[in-house]
């Protein structure tokens, strides 16, 4: 039941994907809702999510970290989050859950948990998200759990907003 555990919250499981999860990965990104603030804008074909998969697999080995395959408690897949490297020295938040658990502050409760467990972890003594600007809801989700704003990032000729926490941050809102 815990094979592959990273991290568990009262509803959640955060676990390592399985080769095999390439089909719930494309199933997660299937639809315009899904999709529509990540770059592209489009659904993902089983090909990218293989792709994302393999790319997720090696930032594992590499760096003890990267997005996971979100469970909720009776193990029914709802999305990924974790945390990835981002350029050369940085490492940012990211979640992405099914239409079906929007609203349930399943997102809140996976970046909250997933922030102290980076910090706590100690892979660096920062982190960051960006969100589309048009992204309310997720901006809400970061502020919550005490991220700031910093300046806009432009990530695939997008600018992007974006938010940071430090460890210091962290300790100065831990429940978050």
């Amino acid at each position: 039941m815990n094979e592959g555990l990273i991290l568990q919250t009262t509803r959640l499981r955060f676990v390592m994907w399985g080769e095999g999860d390439a089909g719930l990965l494309r199933q997660l990104h299937s639809t315009m809702a899904t999709t529509r603030y990540l770059p592209g804008n489009a659904p993902w074909s089983l090909e990218k999510a293989e792709q994302r998969l393999r790319g997720w697999f090696a930032e594992q080995a590499r760096d003890g970290t990267t997005k996971y395959k979100l469970l909720a408690a009776d193990g029914s897949f709802i999305g990924r989050a974790g945390i990835s490297r981002f350029g050369s020295d940085e490492f940012e938040l990211g979640y992405s859950l099914r239409e079906e658990a929007w609203g349930e502050g399943l997102a809140t409760e996976a970046a909250s948990a997933l922030a102290s467990w980076f910090f706590t972890r100690e892979l660096a003594s920062g982190l960051i998200a960006f969100t589309h600007p048009e992204n309310v809801a997720s901006q809400r989700v970061l502020r919550k759990i005490g991220m700031r704003e910093r300046a806009p990032i432009l990530i695939d000729g997008m600018l992007d907003t974006a938010f940071e926490m430090t460890a210091d941050m962290r300790s100065e809102n831990p429940g978050a």
